[in-house]
């Protein structure tokens, strides 16, 4: 089994950033890939990045060229690096790990973490 614990959520402004961090424990095979995504309230979980053990990176359409993903092996952390931030960006951010990149860029993912909410103010 697989625990995720998010960090980092808040508030900032539009154009700021904030950086999540998601720090995982148990058989490190079960989180070879970490990634994020985002929900508001009546919308599905939006997929926005994973990282591979490896170093692998996908993103979602939405935060290509803002958000930056990023993982310390040695701390079994995942990191959300999110810039340019913008009021639509305003949700809860959730944590995700699985075996396979494949099944947390395109959903379900093994593991959720708890959540984190962000809010940007305009």
């Amino acid at each position: 089994q697989v625990q995720l614990v998010e960090s980092g959520g808040g508030l900032a402004q539009a154009g700021g950033s904030l950086r999540l961090s998601c720090a995982a424990s148990g058989p490190f095979f079960l989180f070879n890939a970490m990634g994020w995504y985002r929900q508001t309230p009546g919308q599905q979980r939006e997929f926005l990045a994973v990282v591979h053990r490896g170093g692998s990176t996908n993103y979602g359409d939405s935060v290509k060229g803002r958000f930056t993903i990023s993982r310390d092996n040695a701390k079994n952390t995942a990191y959300l690096q999110m810039n340019a931030l913008k009021p639509e960006d305003t949700a809860v951010y959730y944590c995700a790990a699985d075996p396979r990149i494949n099944d947390v860029v395109h959903g379900p993912p093994q593991y959720w973490g708890q959540g984190t909410q962000v809010t940007v103010s305009s």
